[in-house]
């Protein structure tokens, strides 16, 4: 298996293309059997925007839904998320892992037990399965990312308590 580090998110773009590609002569007879549930177009502006609910984060997010609910076979939901400076989640992990992408401003993120780190647009973070950690914008900064993480069970994420104003602003 060859692995290679995505550093760019048209890097990223390219390399999902590269794989609808390989999947295209399915997709083709798959779509020859049901064309109309082969592909769903969601607009832009046709999904609401949702708050990020309080108990999980801290400070002002937002949420614009992508693919909020896995769709069987498929387990994979996505998001993007912004946060206004200050903002953040709470701890959490995922139970398959899970994908961020920065497309915008500066922020900041932390593995339980390890140091805080700066992220920017641009940057991708693969969170391994189980991996507590939090997210957000940075005490000045907002930061706004695209999410990709795979459900288990139905689940795709386990809350946990916020984080602490010394883990956030790195002083504990």
């Amino acid at each position: 298996m060859r692995v290679f580090k995505i550093t760019s998110v048209s890097a990223l773009a390219a390399l999902l293309a590269i794989g609808a590609t390989a999947g295209a002569g399915a997709m083709q007879q798959a779509s020859q059997d049901q064309p109309e549930e082969m592909m769903v177009l969601n607009e832009n502006g046709s999904r609401a925007s949702v708050a990020g609910p309080s108990q999980y984060f801290t400070g002002n997010a937002r949420i614009d839904p992508i693919h909020m609910e896995a769709k069987e076979p498929s387990r994979i939901t996505s998001a993007r998320v912004t946060f206004d400076p200050g903002a953040r989640t709470n701890w959490h992990s995922h139970p398959l892992g899970q994908l961020i992408v920065v497309t915008s401003g500066q922020g900041w993120t932390q593995t339980r037990g390890g140091e805080r780190v700066e992220i920017n647009a641009g940057d991708t973070i693969w969170c391994k399965p189980g991996c507590v950690h939090w997210h957000g914008g940075t005490k000045d900064t907002g930061m706004a990312h695209l999410v990709v993480q795979e459900a288990l069970e139905g689940a795709n994420v386990e809350w946990l308590e916020p984080v602490s104003d010394e883990d956030y602003l790195g002083t504990e």
